[in-house]
């Protein structure tokens, strides 16, 4: 991707976020989920393919593209519009790419790339998040399909998805080696969908509960081969953490914005409060650390684009990205004194929003324990 292409597409989705997105976003917010209406709009304007084959639709660029699009949907200031569309786009539909048969990759990428369908990602478990071999949810053959148990939680797209990558256990036994994706979709006898999830932020994202009950899915619907789930999760990680530290380092950037704006026209002890030297020192040092920040973020996507392992990289930016954004939206929401506590403050939603970004897509602890065994 060279330079003028990256500069028009970034103009490119600033401009539709900032038209068709931002006005409409607190609406979002208030019924809790974005329409599948907005995914069909970002499909046709080829938003929601960039990295894939142009012979399904897509734009055929690489991690890069995923980077300036997570950027740029966190600038929007809605987290849970962000994490909705990153989620059909790069946490979820790469299993497809990835792992998929020909003909599984045929009969559903063209649908995901266009918004027809939107995708989750069914990892996560009651008593699973970052230890994915702990997943207790199994799927046993039977005849010509398999039967899926089990429940996931803390879905994204739970609700409103059509087309759900699901990890289960094959082989109890088997260890990392005994788990396998399999393909679910909406409808299928057995599976529905739970409770929907009340959640502290990232309220216009949709997040429920998934209940495998008896749920029969069709032997071409295991996804790729028996027994390489995990190796499917864990080669997605590197992009999922890459775009959730893009979207956080967007979300950092617009919320200094916001700052800079308010603290150049509120006024304290008969001046603004950019005069004050601790403010404009401390916006200048989050300042200096969200531009450190988006250069480890393109640093790691340049090294997966290249086909480098960026293992360490990708983890390094997931912990710090995920810490940063936080730091900023506890500074921002300071200096915003009381009007930052206010719930019609975007600083206040974005407050809430970037908390879970330490905790969801491999906790801070956790990925320091990937960099410190690769130190």
């Amino acid at each position: 991707m060279d330079e003028g292409t990256f500069r028009l597409l970034r103009e490119s989705i600033r401009r539709y976020v900032e038209k068709e997105i931002v006005p409409k976003g607190d609406a979002w917010e208030e019924q809790g989920f974005v329409p599948r209406e907005v995914l069909q709009e970002m499909g046709r304007l080829g938003y929601l393919g960039l990295r894939y084959p142009e012979e399904f639709g897509g734009t055929g660029l690489d991690a890069r593209a995923t980077a300036l699009l997570a950027e740029e949907l966190g600038r929007s200031s809605f987290g849970g519009f962000a994490i909705t569309v990153l989620v059909h786009t790069d946490m979820a539909s790469p299993h497809l790419v990835n792992a998929g048969t020909p003909e599984q990759v045929r009969r559903y990428l063209p649908d995901l790339i266009a918004g027809r369908k939107i995708a989750a990602i069914a990892v996560t478990e009651p008593d699973a998040g970052s230890d994915v071999k702990a997943i207790r949810t199994s799927a046993k053959r039977d005849g010509d399909g398999w039967v899926l148990k089990g429940t996931k939680m803390f879905i994204t797209n739970g609700a409103l998805a059509d087309l759900y990558f699901v990890a289960a256990k094959t082989d109890p036994a088997g260890g990392s080696k005994g788990l396998s994706m399999f393909i679910v979709e909406k409808g299928m006898k057995g599976f529905s969908v739970g409770r929907k999830l009340d959640k502290h932020g990232w309220r216009s994202s949709d997040t429920a509960e998934l209940v495998f009950d008896g749920c029969r899915v069709p032997a071409a619907n295991l996804l790729g081969e028996e027994g390489r789930g995990f190796y499917s999760i864990m080669r997605n990680f590197q992009n999922e953490r890459i775009a959730i530290g893009a979207m956080a380092i967007g979300e950092s950037a617009k919320a200094l914005e916001l700052t800079l704006e308010y603290v150049k026209t509120r006024k304290a002890f008969g001046a603004p409060l950019w005069e004050k030297q601790a403010i404009r020192q401390r916006l200048a040092m989050l300042a200096a650390k969200v531009e450190a920040g988006r250069q480890l973020v393109w640093h790691a996507a340049s090294l997966d684009a290249a086909g480098g392992d960026c293992v360490k990289e990708v983890s390094m930016v997931k912990a710090y990205c995920g810490e940063l954004v936080n730091e900023v939206m506890y500074d921002c929401l300071q200096f915003h004194g009381g009007s930052g506590f206010l719930r019609e403050s975007p600083i206040e939603r974005m407050t809430r929003d970037a908390r879970v970004q330490s905790i969801g897509g491999g906790a801070t602890e956790v990925m320091l324990e990937e960099v410190a065994k690769r130190l």
